[in-house]
């Protein structure tokens, strides 16, 4: 698959991680349900923020995995409510790995929306608040 050389978009990214040896499969790429849960991670941060407190994943709407990511690749997760309903917050998440730092290029490679729920203290879901 060859790799379509991007740019990081023009905004801070909500989380950057290193893979260690530890995330990789036996063919050595880094096992995608560690970037799913740091997907995940990622999205809920502009959720919380949106809903002023904790939220909860009720939905994987769409996942695409573009490229591999590899064991020292710099992983940027950039994360935007797209979204939002009662008590829902829908979140686009795109991620790019920056590789090769003699000779680097920056690749995209995965995207989702995710959906989250308010919760309260309990649990249960809750309305959003009005926004400010």
């Amino acid at each position: 698959m060859p790799e379509l050389m991007t740019v990081l978009p023009d905004r801070q990214p909500i989380l950057r991680v290193v893979p260690m040896p530890s995330e990789v499969n036996p063919q050595g790429d880094v096992f995608g349900g560690w970037i799913m849960a740091q997907v995940d991670v990622a999205g809920a941060i502009p959720a919380m923020r949106c809903a002023r407190g904790r939220v909860t994943t009720v939905a994987v709407n769409s996942f695409l995995f573009k490229q591999p990511v590899s064991v020292g690749d710099v992983v940027s997760f950039f994360a935007e409510v797209v979204s939002t309903g009662r008590t829902s917050i829908t979140v686009r998440v795109e991620v790019y790995a920056e590789r090769h730092p003699a000779q680097p290029i920056t690749v995209k490679v995965t995207e989702a929306v995710l959906t989250y729920v308010a919760i309260d203290q309990n649990g249960c879901k809750r309305g959003l608040p009005a926004p400010v």
